[in-house]
């Protein structure tokens, strides 16, 4: 079984929201256990990441980066990068902003740059923008072009679900995407087994 941690911060349920869309591109995907962990969970015990395969990072772009909690998170992973413990695992971002560019390249990038200061294996989004083969844009898988990570878009100051379907269906395909990626290379990052009972906060 091939583990997956979908590891986000959400401050206004947004990113909280594409994150259960990733959750649910990855779970049907046969031998592989997918779930949310909170980053602000994750960074009193980072240890935790070593029980994964992979893990999917996810934050809201603010100002051109990841959020306060979210670097919080990766900032306290210092000892398992002295260790090179996620050395091997596999690895990919999104992010969501109120507007369709907001830096949120710079976001994924600095995503990018952890995975690889770790020795992770990034995966990208190869999902083709499919409103060049007609599909109307709200209802185009990867509508904002990226190809580093997934983007989504919510206007600023709308409801937590507020995502055209666009957005949402290319959460789903890029989670089923990355959990496909971790079947075919097999066990990499060896996750440490869980313990009988323990559950992961979602």
């Amino acid at each position: 079984m091939q583990h997956i941690a979908i590891v986000y911060h959400s401050a206004h349920g947004h990113t909280a929201h594409i994150a259960r869309h990733v959750l649910d591109g990855a779970r049907p995907v046969p031998g592989v256990l997918a779930e949310l962990v909170r980053a602000e969970d994750l960074a009193q015990a980072p240890d935790r990441l070593l029980r994964y395969n992979g893990v999917i990072l996810g934050s809201p772009t603010y100002l051109g980066g990841v959020s306060g909690p979210f670097k919080t998170f990766m900032d306290s992973t210092g000892r398992l990068w002295k260790t090179h413990q996620l050395k091997n695992k596999l690895a990919a971002g999104f992010t969501v902003s109120s507007l369709p560019a907001g830096d949120k390249q710079s976001t994924l990038m600095s995503m990018w740059v952890f995975a690889m200061q770790h020795g992770m294996v990034w995966v990208g989004n190869p999902i083709l923008p499919e409103q060049h083969a007609g599909v109307p844009y709200d209802e185009a898988a990867n509508r904002l072009g990226s190809w580093s990570g997934l983007m989504a878009q919510a206007g600023h100051g709308a409801a937590a679900d507020a995502f055209v379907p666009g957005d949402t269906k290319t959460a789903r395909m890029f989670g089923q995407h990355f959990a496909e990626t971790l079947q075919r290379l097999g066990g990499v990052g060896g996750a440490a087994a869980r313990q009988p009972g323990e559950e992961v906060a979602a």
